[in-house]
């Protein structure tokens, strides 16, 4: 449903997200999330023409999020690479449809306006706070060795 240029904007917002103010290289960035590097800067370039990267050059230069994560929502991220197409009219261009959308096209733009809407609800910080198993983009910083253990399994 949403496209790698989608994926991976979400990706690096998230990884600059979690950056704590710090400037990041496209090179780290690239490696942190597992995008290439050329398709990187493209995604990149989108971002800070939304508004929503900043880029700086020079030594200490790098890209850092112009908003703190709590004031960006996923939809931002999205629309500032590709934004999501509602359907407003018969997309057969039916003369008799016109904006009364079959019910076919009626569910799908239904279906589009929940999407948006559990976007536009759903802010960076809120994907890193999330509880889970596995850290966004990371792999797991959960050491999975044995806990120290006393004797009849007390805590050592």
């Amino acid at each position: 449903m949403l496209s790698q240029t989608v994926e991976y904007a979400l990706r690096a917002m998230v990884h600059l997200a979690a950056s704590s103010r710090e400037a990041r290289t496209t090179d780290q960035i690239a490696e942190a999330t597992h995008v290439p590097k050329a398709y990187l800067s493209k995604v990149l370039q989108s971002l800070v023409r939304a508004g929503l990267v900043h880029s700086q050059r020079g030594v200490g230069g790098g890209m850092t999020l112009v908003h703190t994560p709590d004031q960006v929502t996923i939809l931002q991220v999205v629309n500032a690479v590709e934004p999501i197409q509602r359907i407003h009219t018969c997309p057969l261009g039916l003369s008799t449809h016109g904006k009364n959308l079959c019910p076919l096209h009626r569910r799908l733009d239904d279906a589009m306006a929940e999407v948006e809407s559990a976007f536009a609800n759903t802010r960076l910080s809120e994907v890193l706070a999330a509880p889970g198993a596995s850290i966004p983009l990371c792999e797991s910083a959960i050491d999975e060795s044995p806990s120290p253990v006393g004797q009849a399994g007390e805590p050592g």
